[in-house]
């Protein structure tokens, strides 16, 4: 093929612009419309989403929780309570006497049996005390039977030559004097001579006499007055005797009775004292170590004065622990306070647990949150049945008499009427919510049924 050929073939393939006038660079009717449909949308969007933030700004911030509904796995429950568990007899175990630590044998937690040794004392001082007791106490008893013996027979022997020699030498003093008499008469002898006679013949007379009552006295015995006296002493020295006895055995302090060691107080080489206690460091410790009996656990409420009625005496409750929410207890009230506590305007109840033993893998603990379903004097069964929602206090409202709480619903506050069914430590439980509901618990006091909101967190 020639170049001229190819050349005008080339050239019947170009496409021909001249026959599209001059008005070519406007798009087609049907395109016009659709650009000004478009254009007219995103106007009306971008103005409804400027609509929308303009009145958000407006609404109101809340905080929302979820509604936690309960169930009952047991019969009717008329009243459900948060409490702690208490032990129902805690010990502080004090010294009697007051002494530094010598030894401690256990560690908190640990378990005693009654009678135990827990804790001894320094005892030298109370050891020589007793000591010091004991002899005077011995020395009593002696003197008591000495007087009660009355006097030995050898006494008595040497009681009666005692008075036969004062006897014997009366006896020649009279005779003495006799002579002397009728010297002095005939003026042989100066008046002298006989007066020194007759003083010494009345001197023995004398000494003769007394011998005498002491020889009848020693054969009648001591007096029964003085052997109540010495019997006196003896008794009073056995009760200073026990005393000191009773000081030495308060070195060794002894568990009172059989439980689990809650808290060790004190260490050894710390001063113990039975009269105060300070709460200096390094002070005299007014106690060593606290007890209880952890088969013997009970479950402290206020009940508020509005569901008080509600109880009775010896009602039965189901108990459980945030610890163990799976596990219950059996319950019992086992004291109602005889008095209300004015300011909470609530009333404290005590529940027994009477198997706290009843998970061996368990061991229920003194101050662990308890929850207690007291149950209806007659159970319908035991079917699970809805018992309300549990709501923290804040979310409560009071409106024209009535208790009322918000709901968050598709962006707005909707006011819902409740009853409450219990308080607890931590909110109520109320009837008219079956749980999962968004509870508002942080708005504006003013806040309407039917308002807009915003929920804090989210955009």
């Amino acid at each position: 093929m020639s170049i001229d050929a190819k050349h005008s073939d080339l050239q019947s393939l170009r496409i021909d612009r001249s026959a599209r006038g001059s008005d070519s660079s406007e798009p087609p009717a049907w395109a016009r419309r659709y650009i000004v449909i478009g254009i007219a949308v995103v106007a009306a969007l971008s103005i409804t989403v400027l609509a929308y933030r303009l009145l958000a700004g407006n609404a109101p911030e809340v905080e929302v929780v979820r509604a936690a509904a309960e169930n009952s796995p047991v019969g009717d429950t008329v009243l459900s309570a948060t409490g702690y568990i208490v032990a129902h007899h805690t010990i502080n175990v004090n010294s009697k006497v007051t002494g530094r630590l010598e030894w401690i044998g256990v560690e908190k937690g640990d378990k005693v049996k009654e009678g135990q040794v827990l804790v001894r004392l320094e005892d030298q001082e109370f050891r020589a005390a007793y000591e010091q007791a004991k002899g005077a106490l011995d020395n009593a008893q002696a003197y008591l039977d000495e007087l009660q013996h009355g006097s030995r027979p050898e006494e008595v022997q040497e009681a009666q030559h005692n008075l036969d020699e004062a006897r014997a030498t009366l006896v020649n003093d009279k005779a003495t004097l006799d002579r002397i008499k009728e010297l002095s008469a005939a003026g042989v002898v100066s008046h002298q001579q006989f007066d020194d006679a007759t003083g010494k013949f009345e001197s023995d007379q004398q000494r003769v006499n007394s011998l005498q009552k002491a020889f009848q006295l020693m054969k009648i015995g001591p007096r029964q007055e003085e052997i109540e006296r010495a019997r006196g002493a003896l008794l009073q020295a056995q009760g200073q005797l026990d005393y000191a006895e009773s000081q030495l055995d308060a070195t060794v302090i002894r568990a009172p009775v059989t439980g689990t060691i809650l808290d060790r107080t004190a260490e050894k080489g710390e001063l113990i004292t039975a009269q105060f206690a300070s709460a200096a460091a390094g002070g005299p410790q007014g106690s060593v170590v606290s007890l209880a009996d952890l088969n013997d656990l009970q479950v402290e409420l206020d009940i508020a004065q509005a569901d008080f009625a509600r109880l009775g005496p010896k009602q039965k409750g189901i108990v459980t622990t945030d610890t163990y929410p799976d596990k219950t207890y059996d319950g019992e009230i086992a004291q109602i306070s005889p008095e209300a506590n004015r300011q909470k305007a609530t009333v404290q109840v005590k529940v027994q647990v009477l198997n706290p033993n009843k998970y061996p893998e368990i061991q229920l603990r003194p101050d662990m949150n308890a929850t207690v379903k007291f149950l209806a004097d007659a159970p319908s069964g035991k079917t699970t049945q809805p018992q309300g929602a549990f709501v923290p206090a804040n979310a409560l409202r009071d409106r024209d008499g009535k208790k009322v709480v918000f709901l968050a619903f598709d962006g707005k506050a909707r006011l819902r009427e409740v009853r409450v069914l219990s308080q607890r430590s931590d909110g109520f439980l109320v009837d008219g919510l079956v749980g999962g509901e968004n509870i508002i618990t942080t708005a504006p006091q003013d806040l309407k049924d039917g308002e807009s909101i915003k929920i804090k967190g989210q955009s």
